[in-house]
């Protein structure tokens, strides 16, 4: 097992077209349900030994909101053991704990712990078995951790639970701090046998005995404790079949029969989705087992392991719960610092479901209103600092750990192209050492670098670690008629980063209808790029696709376009073999020059108006000369 404290997150119901403000309720329903989280310190007592199979036995009936149950435990101890501990909450009653066959001491204590005390000493490394006999009234906490409500018009009982993110040990004995990922489960549901009950994995079969249905499920995959779930009602079910690229397993929907003609119109796109993810990221986690939807008493969903509970079949939901099936279930965030692993990618997944269904426009459209969002405001950081950790708004801050989170996805996929960005993303996601473990940033950037052989750290530091987004002033003029040149001015909105490093995107438009699009990589603020283009440029467009992280940039004709040059500045003599004379009119106050060499590499600042080239090699120049009304470009021959 591999041993990290985790946290980790579920999305909630977003569409496609999903606006700012639905995510904003997606964050602040998040933030809700982590409450009890924040102040959830692992529990030490349970770090001393590592779950590796969990037979889970429970009766229910949808009607009651009580549970009986039986858990058996393999764990391998860490240390020598004379007790295990496992967490509890203390309105359940543990009536017996067994340890081979034999009946053992136990307390339960108000911490919600249930001590027990084993037979012998378990030495370091050994395996052991426990099973504990309880029942009771679950209380639940955060969304509703058990919970016995009803559905439709004749008000059927449905029981589910939802124990993300600390809701487990209201309803069963488990090890609870998401330090330890379990290899294996078997879930045994009784309940009344005129319902269907749903859980993990892939069903194995159900038994009928006394007016009671048990219906077991086995998975396994690697799984921490708030993703074990449970659903009961009166379901219909029906399927679609995956077949992709070696992935050949169903998909199951369990459905409330009054919603059955609404989830058949809407989950068939599922399939789609699909296909589309294992293309791009590889092999389904589970496609050994199964993926399904169950709905459920509440309005947004839950990315169960191999099944999400789900309040509505919007095919925005859909996304989201599935990217999770990745991006948090098999690789799972390893701190409150990198929850952005967890929700950038299922933001950014939503996205790329639309480019995949939609269209680029559609896609456009998204990223606008994306970018929108993000630059509301002038501060704040995707990766989160310690004191971050400790404010819940700020852990699910739609902005940055959402939408900042998936754009900074977008940049990093412009930047390394496409082939190496998926090619990135899906070592990450199968990396041996992550999967079905835990991952935190630099793991993403080791794997980033290594596909596309660059170095990302500047990228990181500016876009992920500190805080902001830039502006820009771009001014540009066309010296000759096959040249353009721009210059990019940019401010930063914050002072954590000194300058954005970035490919900006820019559009030429040519006076007969010609389009020209550039990427410059802009490293140095007021760089200038020098452009061959074959057309006269009317105007040109700063990333007309949204394709970077800015706000209120500005364009700038130079000013050689409109006369200026002829009525207040003139430069002599040109070509120029030693001295370059600046005349301005009476008007005008020079205050300064810079010289380029043809590449846009700044060579001489000069505060005089006679400056001298004689050192310079022959070739082509250009000089932008700065005066109180205005700036002018020009191209000057040193001979």
């Amino acid at each position: 097992m591999i041993r990290f404290i985790v946290v980790c997150f579920f999305i909630f119901s977003c569409t496609l077209t999903s606006t700012a403000q639905e995510l904003q309720e997606i964050a602040e329903a998040e933030a809700k349900s982590a409450a009890t989280k924040i102040q959830f310190k692992a529990n030490p007592n349970t770090s001393n030994y590592n779950i590796t199979y969990h037979k889970l036995e429970f009766t229910v009936d949808p009607a009651i909101a009580d549970i009986a149950g039986k858990v058996t435990t393999n764990f391998t101890a860490l240390e020598n053991l004379t007790t295990v501990t496992f967490d509890l909450d203390d309105h359940m009653t543990v009536t017996s704990v067994t340890q081979n066959n034999n009946s053992v001491s136990f307390t339960q204590n108000s911490n919600d712990e249930l001590v027990i005390t084993l037979l012998n000493t378990i030495s370091k490394g050994d395996s052991a078995s426990v099973l504990i006999a309880y029942h009771g009234t679950p209380i639940s906490k955060g969304f509703d951790s058990f919970e016995a409500s009803t559905h439709g018009e004749n008000a059927t009982p449905i029981l589910w639970t939802l124990s993300e993110p600390y809701g487990a040990l209201d309803w069963w004995p488990c090890k609870q701090d998401l330090n330890d990922k379990i290899d294996t489960i078997d879930v045994y549901i009784t309940a009344p046998e005129q319902y269907v009950s749903v859980s993990n994995g892939l069903e194995q079969g159900t038994t009928t005995s006394l007016g009671l249905k048990t219906t077991h499920f086995k998975h396994q995959y690697p799984i921490p404790a708030y993703l074990i779930a449970i659903a009961v009602t009166n379901y219909t079910t029906y399927s679609h079949q995956v077949s992709h690229k070696d992935n050949n397993f169903p998909i199951v929907n369990y459905v409330y029969p009054e919603n059955i003609a609404y989830a058949q119109s809407n989950t068939g796109i599922t399939v789609d989705i699909m296909k589309n993810f294992i293309d791009l990221f590889g092999d389904y986690p589970y496609k050994n087992e199964k993926y399904g939807h169950a709905q459920f008493g509440w309005g947004g969903g839950m990315e169960h392991t191999t099944v999400s509970f789900m309040g509505n079949f919007g095919r925005g939901l859909i996304a989201h719960e599935l990217a999770h099936q990745w991006f948090g279930d098999k690789v799972t965030c390893g701190s409150w610092k990198d929850i952005w692993l967890n929700e950038g990618f299922a933001t950014y997944l939503s996205g790329l479901t639309i480019e995949h269904l939609d269209g680029d426009a559609s896609f456009k459209n998204w990223r606008n209103t994306t970018i929108n969002t993000v630059t509301k405001s002038t501060s704040g950081a995707v990766y989160l600092s310690d004191i971050d950790t400790t404010s819940v708004s700020r852990i699910f801050d739609s902005r940055l750990t959402y939408n900042k989170g998936a754009m900074v996805l977008h940049m990093l996929r412009k930047k390394l192209g496409d082939t190496n960005f998926f090619k990135g993303v899906k070592n990450y996601i199968t990396d041996p050492n992550l999967a079905y473990g835990y991952a935190k940033t630099p793991d993403l950037i080791a794997h980033l670098e290594t596909a596309s052989s660059l170095d990302l750290n500047e990228f990181f530091n500016d876009w992920v670690y500190n805080q902001g987004y830039p502006t820009y002033n771009i001014n540009w003029h066309q010296p000759t008629t096959n040249t353009i040149s721009i210059q990019l001015n940019q401010a930063q909105s914050h002072p954590s980063v000194s300058f954005f490093e970035a490919n900006v995107p820019i559009r030429l438009n040519g006076t007969n209808g010609e389009v020209l699009d550039l990427v410059l990589n802009n490293l140095t603020n007021g760089e200038i790029f020098v452009e061959n283009v074959n057309f006269t440029v009317s105007s040109i467009d700063f990333d007309p696709d949204y394709h970077l992280i800015s706000r209120n940039s500005t364009i700038t004709l130079g000013l050689e376009n409109n006369n200026f040059t002829s009525e207040n500045i003139s430069l002599f003599p040109n070509p120029v073999s030693d001295f370059l004379t600046i005349e301005t009119s009476e008007n005008n106050t020079f205050k300064n020059a810079l010289l380029f060499n043809a590449f846009g590499k700044e060579i001489l600042k000069s505060s005089n108006k006679q400056i001298n080239l004689s050192e310079l090699s022959a070739g082509v120049y250009f000089i932008e000369i700065f005066t109180d009304v205005g700036n002018l470009y020009r191209k000057i021959i040193k001979e």
